[in-house]
């Protein structure tokens, strides 16, 4: 009896580490590949990223359970966007083509705590993260840390030195050099209202400026803006952008 049990403990262990084996080899050939490349559509401020996988399961026994997860991050770790795509079933022995997409909104970065990325360049942390069943009895999991450059769509956002002319004894004109970098991949247009206020926080001039800034391309103009009262009086500019993609502002720009 002993034996026997002995022969049918050995035959278990036998058995489960041939299973074990065949497993690990059959999940070996069902990596997923990447298809023609990822593509970028969008739907008014928000962009999404396609990436198409294929999944062969090339292996012994069903998956299931397959899920992509991705996560996008700030170098401080605050949440950009995260995206996830599941598939309940790919059987042994077929082909499986899905898309996986990663949605992320500019709107919503200018009005939280992102909205330093429209002006300032930096690398934003991506995690991806596979998770799946194997043969019904083995989960998965594999994930993968990368970082990626970000370019601000108005970087070096700059306004430079006021220069005054005297128009009559109750206008002036003040000239101001104004100008950004798009470091984006987005073509950016839209305007800026600048507001020039004086020392009792009064809007004593203002303008409209219309831009328009092709990808990795540098916008500049020099803007005049016709103004009432003393020019000493002169404390600050503010600005209000509105793109297709996103509303700010003000942004404060002292000039004395």
């Amino acid at each position: 009896m002993i034996r026997a049990l002995g022969w049918a403990i050995a035959i278990f262990w036998a058995i489960l580490l041939l299973f074990t084996a065949t497993a690990v080899y059959s999940a070996l050939q069902s990596l997923p590949r990447f298809g023609q490349g990822p593509s970028v559509t969008n739907i008014g401020s928000t962009f999404v990223v396609s990436v198409p996988l294929g999944i062969y399961n090339g292996g012994f026994y069903d998956i299931t359970k397959f899920n992509i997860t991705t996560q996008i991050q700030d170098n401080l770790g605050t949440p950009i966007a995260q995206s996830s795509t599941f598939v309940p079933l790919i059987p042994k022995g077929e082909n499986t083509t899905i898309e996986h997409r990663i949605s992320f909104s500019i709107s919503q970065v200018a009005s939280s705590s992102l909205t330093y990325l429209l002006f300032n360049d930096t690398n934003l942390n991506l995690k991806a993260i596979l998770g799946l069943t194997y043969a019904n009895a083995f989960p998965i999991r594999i994930s993968a840390n990368l970082t990626a450059p970000w370019g601000a769509p108005m970087a070096n956002l700059t306004l430079g030195d006021v220069t005054i002319t005297g128009l009559n004894i109750t206008h002036i004109r003040a000239s101001i050099p104004f100008s950004f970098e798009n470091r984006s991949f987005l073509g950016l247009n839209g305007t800026t209202r600048i507001e020039i206020i004086d020392n009792a926080r009064n809007i004593i001039g203002g303008t409209v400026v219309n831009f328009d800034a092709p990808p990795k391309n540098r916008f500049e103009r020099n803007v005049e803006i016709l103004t009432t009262g003393n020019p000493a009086n002169i404390r600050e500019a503010r600005l209000y952008f509105q793109t297709p993609y996103f509303n700010y502002g003000p942004m404060v720009f002292p000039l004395v």
